[in-house]
C-alpha cells in the first residue's frame, strides 16, 4: 500500500474513540460561522496559516531523574515491528527504542542517525558508513548486516511492510563491508535517504528478528533495538513499559528517566480525568479533545501546540457527480469559513490551512515554495464569488463520510452540509462506524456511494514532495484517480537538484489546489499536555521519530 501519509483511522484496529459533544456555544458558533459565508466577497476572514498560533518545538528538558513517568496513549498498539508501526500509538513508543540511518530533529532538519554518514556517489547510488561501537540492549554489535536485513525486509511482500512507497525505486540492499551498507536504485529517487529518518530507516537486530519471525513486535517478543530506551513488559489490555538503556552510544540522547509506563486509556472523558488527577503524566493528542479548555486550564498541568506536518482535510473520492466537478469543489472551498472551523470545532487550536504542504515542509529552497504558497487562494470566505462557480454545475447529491463518535467529524461535516445549503448545494453526511472507517482508506467498495470523507492527513519527511505523492496514478491513496499530475510527481522524484525539484513540486502544487481534488482545511498542531512534575518531551511533529522521551523528567 502506498503509506507516504497516515491517518488517525489506519489499521483494522485501534482507532480511537470521541465522545459526541454538543455544547450549546459551540453550536452557537457554528450557527455564526455559516452565517457569515452569506456575505460578500469582503466580508470574510483572511486566514494567515499558522500565524495564529504560538507553536513549539521544544520544551525545558528535565533537571533530574525519576524512576517512573506514567504516559497516556490513545490506544493499545497492534505491534511494534517498525515496518507495520505506521500511526499514532504504534511510533509514539518504538521512537525511543528503535533508530534509524538517519534522524529527523524535533526542528525539522535531517542529521546523522546509526549511519554516520549517507553518501550518493552516483545518482541511483546510496552508501551508509554504519557507527562504531553502537551496541544492541542485549550487547552485541551493530553490524552492516543487522542494516542491510532491517531494510530489506521492506522489499519482501510477505513482510507487509507500511513504508513501501519509498522503497518502491529499491533494486538491491547489500551489506558491502562490516559498517558499510550500499543500497541500488532502480532510478533517482529524491525521497529515499529522507525516509531514512522515519521508522522506515529504524534498524533491528537480525538475529533477533529472524527468531521472533512473524510474532516480532508482539507483547511477547517485543523488539531488539539499540535506543536509549529498551522494551520491557508489555501487558495486552493494560500496560508497556520501556525502561532506560544503561549502555546507550549517544550522551546527547541518553535517558534522564529510568522507565515509562505507557497506559491504553481511549476514553477521552477518562483519560482527561487522569491527567488532570495526576494518574497520568503525560500525552500526545492529534486531534484536540473535547475538554481541551480542561486541560488549558488545569492548575496540576500545561498544554503545549507544536510544529506539525499534519492537516484536516476532506478528501475527494469520485469523479462522477456534482463533486466530481472541479467548479463543485472550488465553490465549496472558496465558501467555508476555515478560520471559524478552527475556532468553533478545533477550539482554536488548528489555523486555517490552504496547501497540503505548509510552511513546515519547507525544508529546502524555502523562499520558492513560500512564493507559491502566497499565491494560492487564501481561503477567504467569498460566497459571491462560490455562487458564479456553480452557475452551470451539475445537480444531484453529494455524500460526505464522517467517522462516528467522533465530534470534530460530526462538527466539520454540519459545517461543510450548512455551507453547501447556502450555495444551493445538497449535501448528505454519511456516518460511517469508527470500526469501519479505516476501511475507506484501503477498499473501493467501503467508499461505494462516497464522494468525499473527512480525514487527518500528514507527510513524514520536510518536503512538499512527500505530501503530494499521494497523487500517484494508481497509488492507493488516489482514491479519486486523480491523474494530472503523476508524470510531475515522477519527474520531482528524480530530481537531485532541489532548485529543480521545488520548481517541480509548486507546479504539482499550483494543479492540486486548481483542482482542489484533496481539501486541506485547517493545519493540526501536536497537542502535548505534561503534569507540572515533569517537562523535557518534544512537542513537535517529528515526535513520532525522534527519542522525544530522553529529556523527560522532573523539574
Amino acid at each position: 500500500m502506498n503509506t507516504i501519509a497516515r491517518d488517525e483511522h489506519r489499521g483494522p484496529a485501534g482507532a480511537p474513540r470521541r465522545r459526541l459533544v454538543r455544547a450549546t456555544a459551540l453550536a452557537l458558533a457554528l450557527g455564526l460561522a455559516v452565517s457569515a459565508c452569506g456575505g460578500s466577497s469582503g466580508s470574510g476572514n483572511e486566514p494567515k496559516a499558522g500565524a495564529q498560533l504560538d507553536l513549539k518545538t521544544a520544551t525545558p528538558k528535565g533537571t533530574k531523574p525519576l524512576d517512573s513517568i506514567t504516559w497516556n496513549l490513545p490506544y493499545e498498539p497492534q505491534g511494534i515491528d517498525p515496518i507495520t508501526s505506521f500511526n499514532y500509538a504504534e511510533n509514539t513508543v518504538l521512537a525511543n527504542l528503535c533508530e534509524s540511518l538517519q534522524r529527523l530533529t524535533p526542528d525539522f532538519e535531517i542529521e546523522p542517525g546509526l549511519a554516520s554518514k549517507a553518501e550518493n556517489p552516483t545518482p541511483t547510488t546510496w552508501v551508509y558508513t554504519i557507527r562504531d561501537k553502537v551496541t544492541f540492549w542485549d550487547g552485541t554489535p551493530l553490524t552492516a548486516e543487522d542494516v542491510a536485513a532491517s531494510l530489506k525486509r521492506h522489499l519482501d511482500p510477505a513482510q507487509g511492510t507500511w513504508w513501501g512507497d519509498y522503497f518502491r525505486h529499491v533494486k538491491t540492499v547489500e551489506a558491502t563491508g562490516p559498517l558499510q551498507v550500499t543500497v541500488t536504485l532502480k532510478q533517482p529517487d529524491a525521497l529515499f535517504n529522507q525516509a531514512m529518518a522515519t521508522a522506515a530507516g529504524a534498524v533491528t537486530q537480525k538475529a533477533h528478528t529472524t527468531r521472533a519471525g512473524k510474532d516480532i513486535g508482539t507483547p511477547e517478543q517485543g523488539v531488539m533495538c539499540t535506543g536509549p530506551f529498551k522494551f520491557d513488559k508489555w501487558r495486552s489490555g493494560d500496560s508497556l513499559t520501556i525502561v532506560r538503556n544503561e549502555h546507550y552510544w549517544n550522551p546527547s540522547l541518553a535517558a534522564l528517566s529510568k522507565s515509562i509506563t505507557f497506559r491504553f486509556i481511549a476514553d477521552e472523558t477518562t483519560a482527561v480525568n487522569a491527567l488532570r488527577s495526576g494518574e497520568i503524566d503525560g500525552q500526545y493528542f492529534y486531534l484536540p479533545p473535547a475538554a481541551l479548555g480542561q486541560l488549558q486550564q488545569s492548575p496540576t498541568g500545561k498544554v503545549t501546540l507544536g510544529r506539525s506536518l499534519a492537516y484536516w482535510a476532506l478528501l475527494g473520492a469520485t469523479k462522477e457527480g456534482p463533486y466530481g466537478d472541479p467548479k463543485v469543489r472550488s465553490a465549496l472551498s472558496m465558501a467555508l469559513d476555515r478560520a471559524a472551523l478552527g475556532s468553533a470545532v478545533f477550539q482554536g487550536a488548528a489555523a486555517p490551512e490552504r496547501a497540503m504542504a505548509g510552511p513546515a515542509y519547507w525544508g529546502y529552497e524555502k523562499d520558492t515554495f513560500k512564493a507559491a504558497y502566497d499565491k494560492l487562494p487564501t481561503g477567504r470566505t467569498d460566497l459571491e464569488q462560490a455562487e458564479k462557480l456553480l452557475a452551470d454545475a451539475p445537480k444531484g447529491t453529494i455524500t460526505i463520510g464522517v467517522q462516528g463518535s467522533s465530534a470534530v467529524h460530526e462538527q466539520t461535516g454540519n459545517l461543510i452540509k450548512a455551507t453547501g445549503e447556502k450555495l444551493g448545494l445538497k449535501i448528505d453526511i454519511r456516518v460511517v462506524p469508527v470500526e469501519q472507517y479505516g476501511n475507506l482508506y484501503n477498499d473501493p467498495k467501503a467508499r461505494e456511494g462516497i464522494d468525499a470523507f473527512l480525514s487527518t492527513w500528514y507527510g513524514n519527511v520536510p518536503d512538499p514532495l512527500d505530501a503530494y505523492t499521494v497523487f500517484l496514478a494508481g497509488g492507493n491513496n488516489n482514491f479519486s484517480g486523480f491523474g494530472a499530475v503523476d508524470a510531475d510527481i515522477k519527474r520531482a522524484r528524480a530530481a537531485s537538484d532541489p532548485a529543480e525539484r521545488a520548481r517541480i513540486v509548486t507546479g504539482i502544487q499550483q494543479k492540486v489546489a486548481e483542482d482542489v481534488t484533496w481539501m486541506p482545511l485547517n493545519n493540526l498542531p501536536v497537542i502535548l499536555y505534561m503534569n507540572d512534575r515533569i517537562t523535557g518531551a518534544v512537542p513537535s511533529f517529528p515526535y513520532l521519530y525522534y527519542p522525544w522521551a530522553s529529556g523527560l523528567g522532573g523539574k
